[in-house]
This record gives C-alpha cells, sequence and structure tokens, in this order.
C-alpha cells in the first residue's frame, strides 16, 4: 500500500448517510443557481442566490473562507476554467458559466457543478455545445468506471478519452478529490491518466470526480487575483462534477436530484 492510499479516508455505511444528505443539499443548491443565469444579471447576483439559499437550510458555505477565498461559490465564464470570483460582471448572450459550489451540512461537505449557458443552449455555436455535450458525456464515463475493483487511473482515462476523441483537451493541473469532513481530501483525481493504474478503489470511497474540458490546448493560467484559472489560449472551458459514493452495493450518485 503506497503512503497516498495510507491517507484516503473510507467512509462507513453511516458517514455516507451524512453524505449522501450534504449532497443532496449541494445538489439542490446548484439547480437554485443555474435557474438564475439569465442575461443582465451579475456573478455577484448569482453568489447571493447561493449565500440565501445555504443560510434558509441551515448549512454553511464550503468555499466562503477556504483558503482565503472570499464568496460563496465560484463562476467561472467563458475562457475561466475554475475557481472564478463572482463580481460585476453582467452575464452576456452566450456566455458559459461554470457553476461550482459546496455545502457543509452537519460537519460533513457536498460538492458539485456544471456549466450552463446564458440566455440559453440556442445562442451558442455548435462547437461550444459540442464542448458542454463532451464534458458531460465524458464525466457520466468517469461514473461508469468509478467501481470497486477498478483503478483510480481508470477514471482519470475515462475522463481524458472522451474529452480528447473529439480533439479537445482535459485540463492537467487541476481534478477532483476525496471529499468527507475535509472539502479537499486524498486522494487527486487528475482529468488525465492511464488505466490500469493507481490506486484500487474500494468500498468506502467517496469521490468528488471533476472534468475541466477546454475547446483548445489544455495550458492554464491565472488571474491576478490569485484565483481564477483560465485556459492560456483564450480558448472556452467546461466543467462538470459530481460526488460519488462506492459501496458493497455499487456506486452511488450522491449529488444527482
Amino acid at each position: 500500500m503506497s503512503v497516498a492510499e495510507r491517507r484516503v479516508e473510507l467512509k462507513t455505511a453511516k458517514e455516507i448517510d451524512f453524505l449522501r444528505a450534504s449532497g443532496k443539499l449541494a445538489a439542490r443548491l446548484l439547480e437554485s443557481v443555474c435557474k438564475e443565469v439569465r442575461l443582465g444579471v451579475t456573478t455577484n447576483d448569482l453568489d447571493r442566490v447561493g449565500a440565501e439559499f445555504i443560510k434558509q437550510h441551515g448549512a454553511q458555505p464550503a468555499f466562503l473562507g477556504y483558503r482565503g477565498f472570499p464568496k460563496t461559490i465560484c463562476l467561472s465564464v467563458n475562457d475561466e476554467v475554475v475557481h472564478g470570483i463572482p463580481g460585476t460582471r453582467k452575464l452576456v448572450e452566450g456566455d458559459i458559466v461554470g457553476v461550482d459550489v459546496g455545502v457543509l451540512l452537519n460537519g460533513w461537505y457536498g460538492d458539485c457543478a456544471r456549466t450552463v449557458v446564458a440566455g440559453g443552449v440556442g445562442k451558442i455555436s455548435q462547437e461550444v455545445q459540442k464542448l458542454l455535450n463532451v464534458s458531460k458525456a465524458s464525466l457520466e464515463k468517469a461514473i461508469e468506471a468509478a467501481v470497486a475493483g477498478g483503478r483510480l487511473g481508470d477514471i482519470s482515462f475515462a475522463m481524458q478519452s472522451v474529452v480528447e476523441a473529439v480533439g479537445f483537451s482535459v485540463v492537467r493541473e487541476y481534478g477532483g478529490h476525496g471529499i468527507g469532513r475535509a472539502l479537499h481530501e486524498d486522494p487527486h483525481i487528475p482529468c488525465m491518466g492511464k488505466a490500469g493504474t493507481g490506486m484500487r478503489l474500494t468500498p468506502g470511497l467517496v469521490l468528488a470526480l471533476e472534468v475541466m474540458a477546454n475547446i483548445g490546448k489544455p495550458e492554464i493560467d491565472h488571474k491576478p487575483d490569485g484565483w481564477t484559472v483560465v485556459t492560456k489560449d483564450g480558448s472556452l472551458s467546461a466543467h462538470f462534477e459530481h460526488t460519488v459514493a462506492i459501496t458493497e452495493n455499487g456506486t452511488e450518485v450522491l449529488t444527482r436530484i
């Protein structure tokens, strides 16, 4: 067993019950924010929607204050990959918005993300629609690969192969993670990898699987705010995330309504 595997915390059935509740609340939060993604709203407006939802449901924001992050949710627009800070930017027709949310409920975290279109899907090109479709399909393939007896590399390979099959790229530097009493736990789950490699997947693992796909090249950069990750070539990027639990009875998506 590697050092990384020794650090991984397997969850009991009772603990997965808590994570299930956190995951469902995060999923409902994501739905609530995504419904408000429309023309003319600012990303600050969306952040306030998220903050009010979390407050109303007796939870705490997972991201606010995390390593100094200044807002409740992450909103990444167009060439922003992840970790976009809400602000005064107004959404315009055709903007694609990565909505990433997290909650802390009864001491357990829930985390999920989705990329949606301001003004409706009819306002984007076929290539951008393909980016959204492929990114979502990539996450579903990753979930299918997250089964007891498999390897961590199977998940990463599934993400990468679906995205690269259509000529797009996956981000190398960021990825998914374990989740539980901490927002980010071991193991790290890259968006690229080799099937049949990495730690063995066992019941009790709870993983936040994240796909970050770019229309252009995989290289990234950071904005001066120190948080917002952007594509280096300015190409559009999409982000999808679900939290899953690997159990004795199969794999359950905890953040799917």
